[in-house]
């Protein structure tokens, strides 16, 4: 399994970005996908995830209502749209794939993708 994430970038306060996440290597069928962030000196945080088959979707706390993900199993890519963008937001954003279903623990992912910076400014 290899999962490239790319759009990450610097905003300001307020814009919006859009992450892409493309999964290769096999077929995704009754896999999550989801995205963490980790910011310097903190723990990974999850973000948000959806389930392959189904496009069922569950979020962090602290980015729902802004943030919404969805995956286009056409083209095995899984999407994280944020909007209304914070400098709280700043951090390192990483795509994960598990076999096991959706969860908020990044344990149960056991594949991940390199990461792409968002810094937010104010």
């Amino acid at each position: 399994v290899q999962l490239q994430a790319s759009g990450g970038g610097l905003v300001q306060a307020g814009d919006s970005l859009r992450l892409s996440c493309a999964a290769s290597g096999r077929t995704f069928t009754n896999w999550a996908m989801a995205w963490f962030r980790q910011a310097p000196g903190k723990g990974r945080e999850f973000v948000a995830a959806v389930t392959w088959n189904l496009g069922t979707t569950n979020y962090g706390e602290s980015t729902q209502g802004r943030f919404t993900v969805s995956r286009d199993r056409a083209e095995s890519t899984v999407y994280l749209q944020m909007d209304n963008l914070k400098p709280d937001d700043t951090a390192v954003y990483y795509c994960g794939a598990s076999r096991t279903g959706i969860s908020s623990n990044p344990s149960a992912y056991g594949y991940w993708g390199q990461g792409t910076q968002v810094t937010v400014s104010s």
